[in-house]
């Protein structure tokens, strides 16, 4: 008797499909969560029983109870962090790369994965404006992909010239939290560079290069960042990257969010010079309309990134070799048409799921014009809300939006205001804003992804702090 947890059961699958219709079918969708006092552990005790439960009794409990407890990031009112808004084509497509238990490692496993994630990896080197034969692969998010383009950095400073026990990476403390923890992994320090306004420029790293700050000549590479989390702004890109090309340095640029931009043409100027980057990051999770988790990783030369990354073992050879009727991997620079590339030699991992095909199919069903259209719809949102908080009484504009993070505050009010605030109004299900802090002061972020967070929103959120 077969164990019927491996038998197609209609029953579920009806359940469990309608459910997702439904929840696809939300417009627009809720936040949900209106609090962190939630009692859930007596919900959930219990449940997980020898005999197993009924599958409409499970669901119910998800759909009632704890889908409601968690904020929805693709919700047009979810405006912290970095939120989601996936379109409904990505979604649906995650669907099927779900039921289709694809192991998307190698080429030999998931040929039609990795290609289909290829021609996707190669419009965003295309409008980075890297040259033919970039390429790499997707990771978890901009943590992973930090990680692995640092290592490959670190590991092939010395055929730049730069053999050192003490290899360093120069960068601003307005880097992302994963760049410091990427280091931290890697045993690798950080050289911090005094940052300009916030970001880092190419003078503000020649003199600290050239100075005599402990550890100036041990640094092997570079990280700029185009699009902080914290605002949005933009590091000096062409003039950081030609003088790391210059020094020989490992050029790496962390546009998880940012990267999205690139098919703007309103904002491109702002990337000049992301052309000359080693390593490059853009999370489609973030501002390309993916579903989590899906982050991209492009290297100029894919190569340097496979002699790091490639695993050997006994049982992976056969994932190295040359499949008959295939042009063989030897030799090639970056992904080519029916060429064996496999995933796992461009990053720390082995086991990966085919994250990128959900980007793949909403990009080929909706065309790369709709999503220069999405991007720039958000951007001039992000103008209009920025200009409704300049006209405001109560309210100051910290500083003009560069991307779609605007910063402000509520004259007289403390940490505890903001909190207090933040608090009612997820409360109330009107936004989820939480405040950050900007030079030493708290201040009120809020962070545009999702095309429908109209000035009629920001109205409403801006309206509960007079």
């Amino acid at each position: 008797m077969r164990n019927p947890m491996f038998v197609f059961d209609e029953r579920t699958a009806d359940l469990v499909l309608g459910y997702c219709r439904e929840r696809l079918a939300l417009d627009p969708v809720p936040l949900d969560f209106g609090g962190y006092a939630r009692p859930l552990h007596a919900l959930l005790e219990g449940l997980i029983t020898p005999q197993g439960n009924d599958p409409a009794r499970v669901l119910g409990l998800f759909r009632d109870h704890l889908a409601t407890a968690v904020i929805s990031a693709d919700s047009p009112r979810s405006l912290s962090f970095i939120p989601a808004a996936p379109t409904k084509a990505s979604l649906l497509f995650d669907m099927v790369v779900s039921s289709s238990s694809m192991h998307a490692t190698s080429w030999l496993e998931a040929a039609g994965a990795v290609a289909a994630e290829n021609q996707v990896l190669g419009v965003l080197a295309g409008l980075a404006g890297l040259p033919e034969g970039a390429g790499g692969c997707f990771v978890s998010g901009g943590s992973a992909a930090n990680l692995s383009a640092l290592m490959v950095g670190r590991d092939t400073a010395a055929l730049r010239g730069h053999g050192t026990e003490r290899p360093k990476f120069a960068c601003t403390d307005e880097a992302h939290s994963s760049v410091a923890k990427a280091l931290k992994v890697l045993g690798v320090e950080p050289f911090v560079v005094r940052a300009v306004d916030h970001r880092l420029t190419a003078g503000a790293l020649e003199a600290a290069l050239g100075s005599d700050q402990p550890g100036a000549a041990d640094v092997v590479g570079v990280v700029a960042t185009a699009g902080t989390t914290n605002a949005g702004l933009i590091d000096d890109l062409g003039g950081v990257g030609s003088l790391a090309r210059e020094r020989g340095l490992w050029f790496h640029v962390d546009a998880a969010y940012g990267g999205g931009a690139l098919f703007a043409p309103s904002v491109r100027m702002l990337f000049e010079g992301i052309e000359l980057a080693d390593s490059l990051v853009i999370d489609p999770h973030k501002w390309l309309f993916a579903p989590f988790d899906c982050a991209a990783l492009l290297y100029r030369q894919p190569a340097l990134a496979k002699a790091v990354h490639t695993q050997d073992a006994a049982y992976l050879d056969v994932i190295h070799e040359a499949m008959p009727g295939v042009q063989s991997e030897a030799g090639t620079q970056g992904p080519t048409q029916d060429a064996p590339w496999n995933p796992t030699d461009y990053a720390f991992h082995l086991t990966r799921r085919a994250r990128g095909l959900p980007l793949w199919f909403s990009l080929a069903v909706h065309g790369t014009d709709a999503y220069r259209d999405a991007v720039e719809t958000v951007l001039e949102n992000a103008r209009e809300a920025a200009a409704l908080i300049s006209t405001t009484p109560y309210l100051e504009l910290v500083r003009p939006p560069t991307l779609s993070i605007v910063l402000f505050r509520r004259n007289g009010w403390s940490r505890a205001d903001y909190e207090a605030w933040s608090a009612e109004l997820l409360a109330d299900q009107v936004a989820f804003v939480t405040p950050t802090v900007w030079e030493g002061e708290t201040a009120a972020r809020i962070a545009l992804l999702h095309p429908d967070t109209t000035a009629g929103i920001v109205r409403e959120i801006v309206d509960t702090m007079a």
